[in-house]
């Protein structure tokens, strides 16, 4: 179970760095845009439902997964972590 675990930890991390990642492109492309100059916005716009909105669900998603299997290991496993 804590292989499982260290996975699906290490798969978050790198979704953190790509929901970061897309957050400051969001606000470059969106000053950009307000100021006429054009910085990726239509591309971070196009990439929005097929690659961000995913990946912030899967962050959610993965972090409730994690503290959800961590409680269930610390109160029937018996270790005390």
């Amino acid at each position: 179970m804590q292989k499982v675990l260290d996975w699906i930890d290490k798969i978050l991390m790198v979704d953190v760095f790509l929901v970061m990642l897309g957050f400051i492109w969001f606000a470059i492309a969106l000053i950009g845009r307000s100021t006429g100059l054009p910085l990726g916005w239509d591309l971070w716009y196009s990439l929005w439902q097929p690659l961000f909105n995913p990946a912030i669900a899967l962050l959610i998603t993965g972090a409730i997964l994690t503290w959800a299997v961590k409680k269930l290991n610390q109160r029937f496993g018996g270790d005390g972590e």
